[in-house]
Parts: C-alpha cells; sequence; structure tokens
C-alpha cells in the first residue's frame, strides 16, 4: 500500500500562490487515483481536485475551477497542487489522497490519506 506525505503548506496573503506537494512511498502510486481534499475548522472535509492515473485527465471542485491545478509525476511518486489568486476561505488543512477509483469526490472513495499540511490566507 502507498504512503503519503504532504509538504508546502504556509501563510500566505490573499491573491498569492501556494504550491503543495505530496509524495509516495510504495511501488504502487502509479495503480492510484489521486485526489486533493481540504477541512477547514467546523466544517467537514471537502474535495478540492483529482488526476487519474496518468495524469491526463483531471477535475476540479467549482470554487477552485480555474484556480488550482492538480498534477502528478509517476517517476518521482509526487502529486502536486498549484494554488493561485488564494483567498481568505481556502485555508484549511489540506489533505492528499489516494484511491482505486476514478472521478470519485467523496472522501469515503479513498483508501489512504496523507497526515495533511496548513494552508493559511490571510486578508
Amino acid at each position: 500500500q502507498v504512503q503519503l506525505v504532504e509538504s508546502g503548506g504556509g501563510l500566505v496573503q490573499a491573491g498569492g500562490s501556494l504550491r503543495l506537494s505530496c509524495a509516495a512511498s510504495g511501488a504502487t502510486f502509479k495503480n492510484y487515483v489521486m485526489g486533493w481534499f481540504r477541512q477547514a475548522p467546523g466544517k467537514e472535509r471537502e474535495f478540492v481536485a483529482g488526476t487519474t492515473w496518468s495524469g491526463v485527465s483531471t477535475y476540479y471542485a467549482d470554487s477552485v475551477k480555474g484556480r488550482f491545478t492538480i498534477s502528478r509525476d509517476n517517476a518521482k511518486k509526487v502529486v502536486y497542487l498549484q494554488m493561485n489568486s488564494l483567498k481568505p476561505e481556502d485555508t484549511a488543512v489540506y489533505y492528499c489522497a489516494a484511491s482505486l477509483y476514478v472521478g470519485r469526490t467523496t472522501p469515503q472513495a479513498y483508501d489512504v490519506w496523507g497526515q495533511g499540511t496548513q494552508v493559511t490566507v490571510s486578508s
């Protein structure tokens, strides 16, 4: 089974950018669909972005479409989330996750999770 470790979170002003990374260990990384989720205090964990095994197809939550970009490098076993034009409402703990199923946007469809990285956007 794959293990996931996120990095790249931090404090940024509104309008700024961050790039999150999720490093995977384990030989089966390329077999997994990868996704990013986020959870703000007092709120449920929500889907942000996902990518298929090859990385050719991607899908996004409406709230981040046009601002965030998910990508993956199977050779390096890393998945990225480039976040531009950040807003205070993007503040949350961001998690990467792995699933065997394409197109799923619920946390229940993902089997493996990282520990999360905090993103704080100041106004």
